[in-house]
Parts: C-alpha cells; sequence; structure tokens
C-alpha cells in the first residue's frame, strides 16, 4: 500500500468518524491477514508492520530452509537454493523473513478485504456513537424533528436519530419536520440493528435539567431542586433548597423580571411553573406545595405519611385547584396524603387545630390565629 494514501486514509477517518487509528490499523492487519489466508491457505508464519505516524507498511511471511526433497509446504517452507538467492549466508533449518506483495492477491481476496475494513469501521463507529450518547443518558439535548412514525415522532440528533414516543409526547404540543426541540434521553441502547435511544418530553428530570441550563446557581450546586412533581404539559412544582444563606433560591430560579423561569416555562409551550422553598420540616414543606392557596395549619404525621390541612374557607378551591391537581401536586412534591379542608369544614367535624406553640414541628398561621384571638 502507498504509505502516503494510508496515511491520509487513516487520518480522514480518523478525524470524520471519531475512529481511533489504532482500531483501524488492527483492522487493516486482520483483513491483511485473512487475504494471506485465503491466497497461501494459512496465515500462522505471516507478519504486518504498519507505522501510525508514517504511514510505511510491509506484509512478511517466515519460511523454514528445507532440503528440496523434504519441502511439503511452500507457504511455510522453502528450498535452500531459493534461500540462497536471498542471502548467499542462509543454511538449512534458518528461517527467513520473505517481504510479500499483496497487489498479486487478486481482486476476490483483495474486495474481501476491503469489506473487512468497512465492516470494522462501521462497527467502531457505531461503537463511538453509542458511547457519546451513553455518557448522555439522562441529560437533556436538543435535536431536530424529522418526521412522524405513526403516533411517533423521529428526532435527529446529530449522530444519531432517536425515537419519541406517543406515552413520552406532550399532549397538545405538535411538531413539524425541521422544528427544533429538547427532549430528556431517557435510555441508550446498543443492538444488533444499530442504536436505539428513547427520549421524553414529560420526564419531570427534563424540568430539572432545564433550570440547570438556565440557572447559573442550580448548575453550580449552590441551589438545589430537592423535589419535582409534574404533570407534562399543565403544570409543575418544583421544591428548591440554597446552600448560601445569601441567595435566595426561589429568587436565583425565577430569574430578574421572571427571566429565567420565563424561558423554560416558553421551551414547555407555557406549562405552569410553581417554585417553593424546600423545608425538612413536613408541615412546612406541604404549606409551602399548596401555595399559592394561604393555609391556616398544617398537622403531619411523618410515620402515616399523611397531613390534615385547614384552609381558609375562601381558598379551599383554590388549594385543591382545578380537578384536584394543586392538591394532587402538592401530594406528589411532598410524598405525604393530604386531607385538605375549609375552616368551616374543619369546626363542623372537630378537626380545626387550635394553635398551640408547643408543637414545633406542625405549621400554622401564626397572625390568623391572633386575629381569631382579637
Amino acid at each position: 500500500m502507498d504509505k502516503k494514501e494510508l496515511l491520509l486514509a487513516l487520518n480522514t477517518v480518523e478525524n470524520e468518524k471519531s475512529i481511533d487509528k489504532d482500531s483501524l490499523i488492527e483492522a487493516i492487519k486482520g483483513s491483511i491477514l485473512n487475504a494471506c489466508k485465503q491466497y497461501f491457505g494459512t496465515a500462522e508464519n505471516i507478519s504486518v508492520e504498519i507505522d501510525a505516524t508514517t504511514g510505511e507498511n510491509h506484509v512478511y511471511a517466515s519460511k523454514k530452509v528445507v532440503d528440496q526433497k523434504d519441502l511439503q509446504d511452500e507457504a511455510l517452507e522453502l528450498t535452500l537454493e531459493e534461500a540462497h538467492e536471498i542471502n548467499s549466508g542462509l543454511e538449512l533449518g534458518d528461517v527467513v523473513r520473505i517481504e510479500i506483495d499483496t497487489k498479486s492477491f487478486g481482486r476476490i481476496v483483495t474486495n474481501s478485504s476491503k469489506n473487512m475494513i468497512i465492516q470494522k469501521i462501521r462497527e467502531d463507529e457505531r461503537n463511538t456513537i453509542y458511547n457519546e450518547f451513553y455518557e448522555k443518558e439522562h441529560q437533556v439535548v436538543t435535536g431536530i424533528v424529522q418526521r412522524y412514525s405513526g403516533d411517533n415522532i423521529s428526532i435527529n440528533l446529530g449522530k444519531a436519530d432517536a425515537i419519541l414516543t406517543k406515552n413520552e409526547q406532550i399532549e397538545g404540543e405538535h411538531y413539524k419536520p425541521t422544528d427544533r426541540i429538547k427532549v430528556y434521553i431517557l435510555e441508550v441502547r446498543n443492538t444488533q440493528k444499530g442504536l436505539r435511544m428513547r427520549v421524553s418530553r414529560t420526564h419531570p428530570e427534563l424540568v430539572k435539567k432545564l433550570f440547570e441550563e438556565e440557572v447559573t446557581e442550580v448548575r453550580d450546586g449552590i441551589v438545589e431542586i430537592k423535589a419535582i412533581a409534574r404533570e407534562a404539559g399543565n403544570r409543575s412544582k418544583i421544591a428548591v433548597w440554597s446552600n448560601d444563606p445569601d441567595v435566595d433560591p426561589v429568587g436565583a430560579c425565577v430569574g430578574m423580571n421572571g427571566s429565567r423561569v420565563n424561558a423554560i416555562v416558553s421551551e414547555l409551550h407555557n406549562e405552569k411553573i410553581d417554585i417553593i422553598n424546600w423545608d425538612e420540616n413536613p408541615a412546612y414543606l406541604i404549606q409551602n406545595a399548596l401555595s399559592p392557596a394561604m393555609v391556616i395549619s398544617v398537622i403531619a404525621d411523618s410515620d402515616e405519611k399523611s397531613a390534615k390541612v385547614v384552609v381558609p374557607d375562601d381558598q379551599l378551591s383554590l388549594a385543591i385547584g382545578m380537578k384536584g391537581q394543586n392538591a394532587r401536586l402538592a401530594a406528589r412534591l411532598t410524598g405525604f396524603k393530604i386531607d385538605i379542608k375549609s375552616e368551616t369544614q374543619a369546626r363542623e367535624s372537630g378537626d380545626f387545630i387550635e394553635y398551640d406553640e408547643e408543637y414545633e414541628d406542625e405549621y400554622y398561621d401564626e397572625e390568623y390565629y391572633d386575629n381569631e384571638e382579637e
């Protein structure tokens, strides 16, 4: 092989397909050994040398010098007379390396070797792409809508395509080819038929990753997203906590004039996002989670994972939300089963909770109780 052409080919494939040059050289060596086996019937005495820096390449056959009458296999042996043509100092029993001209192998053998190299390049390229996207599993990437396949959408992510199934699509969202879209990579698999990727627009982690992209404090770990509850396409609630007392976690996520959260809302096609403060005290966390509704009191049972909540009469519908959405998301966010009653309902059922300053682990709206006493 011409060393300049070989070196150019190695560098081109390495750069364009991100395949390691050493792997390509091993593929070429393997194809040459296979060609030798087809041509000579064996390759056990063949060695292939390729210099990755210069492109210099040689193929050698090691043969034992034997007497003419003892010659059995010309692929492995040569006579003393033939050996003397190479080096007059050779004797019986010596082993000599003879360079092989691979151009003499013929078209069939050459094509077979070529196909082996192509197959190896494709396998390495597939593995390289798999490794690249496997590292992005559970991350958000931007893709381009290609086409619809039934209810599924094919998304081009650059070097590979992903499938956005109907179950992972946000109800009401519609796309057309060439639209740019952000998706969360659920799974990356390397199959016999090639790379298979499943992505999602509905997964709660999509919201978290979008905040990591948009909010510097979240990306740097100053602000933590402790919990997420989501009904994709409608509303999400996230609970945030700051590791720096000088940083307001809710304010950081909202941004100046709502710039940060609005960018995420826009990406999610106007899905509402409630950002609340995380609290280790479940009663206070539940009170925050029911925002924007006002809460009079919360008694939480950590063992039973249940809580009783009392809200003002005019706040009951707001606390429950349309079709129960606000209460449902609050329950998912906190992990508690929440029983919400209006003040009137609580008094009628005898469940109204009187303020007791000894119960530090429960939530009371002290201003409300102060006004009630007055």
